[in-house]
């Protein structure tokens, strides 16, 4: 077991585990670092991000290290989570697909285009 220098156990994070157990055997991205400033605080905060697909352990895990003022934190997300947000995001894609395409129907219509499915097809 690891110790440091008073001989007592040194406790390894969760993250650490889960990054350090993947390390090697699994495929990773490499990390993209995003730095943001709030527009009405003007704090900065970065955030490294960090994808791994492992298929026998379910999936894709997604690490996150965010740093700020107040410190770091570091997140590992499960399979399931990352999956939870994945699946957000495409169903906020196509709800938005969907408002797109109705109001641009609707504008064919006001001018008087018929669909294509109406139309006549040439011989």
């Amino acid at each position: 077991m690891p110790t440091d220098n008073n001989n007592e156990y040194v406790v390894v994070s969760k993250y650490d585990r889960i990054r350090g157990g993947l390390d090697g055997v699994a495929l990773f991205t490499k990390p993209s670092t995003i730095k943001n400033v709030q527009n009405i605080t003007g704090k900065s905060e970065t955030f490294v991000v960090e994808t791994c697909r492992h298929d026998e352990l379910g999936g894709d895990f997604v690490f996150i290290e965010m740093m700020d003022e107040t410190g770091v934190v570091r997140l590992a997300l499960p399979p399931r989570v990352a999956n939870a947000i994945a699946s957000q995001r495409e169903s906020l894609t196509a709800r938005r697909r969907s408002a797109a395409s109705k109001r641009v129907a609707k504008a064919r219509k006001d001018r008087g285009e018929l669909p294509g499915f109406m139309k006549k097809k040439k011989a």
